[in-house]
């Protein structure tokens, strides 16, 4: 009798143990490899994304205005004065799950005056590698982890601090020989293109709306530089996301390693008021692009 080979049983060959552990590793080396390049891809995504915010804010910033008759917004206006409407925005952040302004743009974001020329976009008022975070106490987000809402902050020479008792001030630091930016045709020094008025800070050190850069020491005296209060963020790789007078955005990246100092989540922002960085050249760029002597 003669058998058909066509139907005979096929054998089928599996894969052994060390034939999977290769195509494992292989699989491995080559994510290994492509891993720096995906969050270098990410990180400039982030980056233009940072910004593109910047830049809109600065045009709400700007229509303002003109629109009312080239006067600028106050970086701060003590809360609660007859100035707080005047202000780009009110409220401190910090860490306590019970302060809205840490969570809820209804409290002091949509009451900003530039609030009508942002498109109703609450995202550009932040980083969007700002990972920052509260859970907050009351409200409808009570023991949900949400997103702060602000990262934003406004040079204290743009605008000025205004209170009702001390009238317009600059925190009461670096003498009153600097200049206070109160119009837009008052930046001739050193000029729009070159005067920083919107930065990225970092999340353990914003609280007002502004940013005081410190002028003590400029442009000479470098060992008594400092920072004061405030410190810039780094949330781009070791560099941070500006805005400037005349619209344009940049992202400047930092030489000192005491500008990026560990973040302290959930410290105080005024544990340090002054914090000694002498000859640190990244205090010299935002001086250099703050103000000038009257």
């Amino acid at each position: 009798m003669k058998v058909n080979r066509s139907l005979s049983t096929r054998v089928y060959r599996a894969f052994t143990l060390i034939e999977l552990l290769v195509v494992i590793a292989i699989i491995a080396i080559l994510a290994a490899m492509l891993l720096p390049a995906l969050t270098k891809a990410k990180l400039k995504a982030q980056g233009v994304q940072c910004m593109n915010n910047h830049r809109q804010l600065m045009l709400a910033w700007r229509m303002y205005a003109e629109e009312n008759r080239d006067v600028l917004l106050y970086a701060t206006a003590t809360i609660g004065s007859i100035y707080a409407p005047y202000s780009w925005v009110q409220g401190v952040l910090d860490y306590d799950p019970a302060n809205e302004s840490n969570w809820n743009p209804d409290k002091d974001i949509k009451k900003s005056p530039m609030w009508q020329y942002c498109g109703n976009s609450l995202g550009i008022w932040r980083c969007p590698a700002d990972r920052s975070t509260v859970v907050p106490s009351t409200g409808p987000f009570a023991g949900q982890r949400v997103r702060r809402v602000r990262s934003m902050s406004m040079s204290i020479w743009v605008g000025g601090w205004m209170d009702p008792v001390a009238g317009q001030y600059d925190a009461n630091c670096s003498g009153p020989a600097w200049r206070l930016y109160k119009k837009y045709t008052d930046m001739v020094d050193p000029g729009p293109a070159r005067t920083w008025v919107l930065l990225d800070e970092r999340e353990d050190k914003i609280n007002y709306g502004n940013f005081f850069t410190d002028m003590t020491g400029y442009p000479d005296n470098s060992p008594s530089w400092r920072f004061h209060f405030d410190m810039p963020g780094f949330y781009h790789h070791r560099a941070c996301g500006f805005s400037f007078a005349d619209g344009h955005a940049e992202i400047k990246k930092w030489r000192d390693e005491r500008t990026m100092t560990p973040v302290q989540e959930g410290g105080s922002w005024d544990s340090a008021p002054f914090v000694a960085s002498p000859r640190n050249p990244d205090i010299f760029w935002m001086q250099e692009r703050s103000t000038r002597k009257k």
